[in-house]
């Protein structure tokens, strides 16, 4: 059975469309109107072996905000959707990546329990036009939504683009580890039976 959502949210501020597939093959779609958010899901989606479908209208004549916090909620939700009943899962990831000077690391649990722990300082607070306080939102909103523990730790860098780069293809490498389908696995992996 494909693990897969799709979800709509239409605002007064955007206006999205989005599809995700866990067992993908890494395979991103992306309109999003936020060109370094789209390099980034980009990223995630191909070392998450996801499959990733945005389509996004948002006030960006404003800033990037309204669509960045939204694409994060519903790829949250999405995630969500997607897992079902987590029969089955790993439910635990850790990844961490290097892009070049830059080392990141994401940790994740997927338990129903939503938490966000950001560790790390950009050097910077653009990149191109987005405002790196952004990657901030984009990750407590998928947090929040996916209702998953997610910590984020830049161990460190120079280079800003490098390291929330590195925080991307972190985050989808743990994901993956944390949604596959463990054989030894019966039921949910937790004591309590649920999640």
């Amino acid at each position: 059975m494909a693990r897969h959502a799709s979800i709509l949210r239409t605002t007064k501020e955007t206006d999205i469309q989005l599809e995700f597939v866990i067992d993908g093959e890494g395979k991103a779609e992306l309109d999003t109107g936020v060109p370094f958010l789209t390099h980034m899901l980009d990223l995630f989606t191909k070392h998450g072996h996801f499959n990733l479908t945005v389509k996004a209208k948002g006030d960006t004549e404003v800033d990037d905000h309204h669509t960045t916090e939204d694409i994060g909620i519903c790829l949250g939700q999405a995630l969500r959707e997607a897992l079902g009943d987590k029969k089955g899962i790993k439910r635990y990831g850790n990844a961490f990546v290097p892009m070049d000077e830059a080392l990141a690391q994401v940790v994740v649990d997927l338990s129903n329990r939503p938490h966000f722990e950001f560790r790390g300082q950009f050097p910077s607070q653009k990149v191109g036009t987005f405002d790196v306080e952004l990657v901030h939102e984009f990750l407590w909103k998928l947090a929040l939504e996916a209702r998953m523990n997610l910590h984020v730790i830049v161990h460190y860098g120079r280079n800003t683009h490098h390291m929330i780069e590195a925080v991307f293809k972190a985050l989808g490498r743990a994901l993956d580890e944390a949604t596959m389908i463990d054989p030894r696995v019966k039921g949910v992996p937790s004591t309590k039976g649920m999640l």
